[in-house]
């Protein structure tokens, strides 16, 4: 169906379609020569700052503004924080080491985990496991050269056990 231009007085047919608003959700149909008059005139950003402006093209062509993202980051640094965190398995060392005074038992702790052959990021859990596959093969009991697996299996357990008490175990 063709509609009749809608611009005041004309009685051509409205073939050419212009918008209403900004939202684009309504338009007025023009002959071609009233359309063109119209879409010279019309500003789609009439009435905005620039700021406004600038925010609206990047919202449309990103689909979030700058600024919209500076505010989503904000909120969410904590929380990405938690997730490095996590995923690291660094939270509970590092406040555990800020919580220390560097000191001889400091000193004591780094040589335990090189006695199990740890990184000193290393987790309770790995700690451990490491324990338990050196006393099976250290163990006086099970170990072929017995004098040596002895002082091995001593030295294990002294760095297990200063290991658990800086864990707090």
């Amino acid at each position: 169906m063709i509609k009749k231009c809608d611009f005041k007085g004309c009685d051509k047919a409205g073939v050419c379609r212009a918008p209403k608003s900004r939202d684009l959700k309504e338009y007025y149909y023009f002959c071609k020569e009233h359309a063109a008059e119209y879409n010279k005139n019309w500003n789609y950003y009439a009435g905005m700052t620039t700021d406004e402006i600038e925010e609206d093209w990047e919202r449309e062509t990103f689909g979030i503004s700058d600024k919209e993202r500076a505010a989503r980051d904000k909120a969410n640094a904590e929380y990405v924080t938690f997730l490095e965190n996590f995923l690291t398995g660094r939270d509970s060392f590092d406040r555990g080491a800020s919580q220390r005074k560097p000191s001889v038992a400091s000193r004591t702790v780094s040589s335990a985990f090189a006695v199990l052959d740890l990184a000193p990021t290393a987790t309770w859990r790995e700690v451990q496991s490491k324990y338990r596959a050196l006393a099976k093969k250290f163990h006086p009991d099970t170990a072929k050269n017995k004098k040596s697996a002895a002082a091995e299996f001593t030295r294990i357990s002294t760095a297990y056990g200063e290991l658990k008490k800086f864990f707090k175990k």
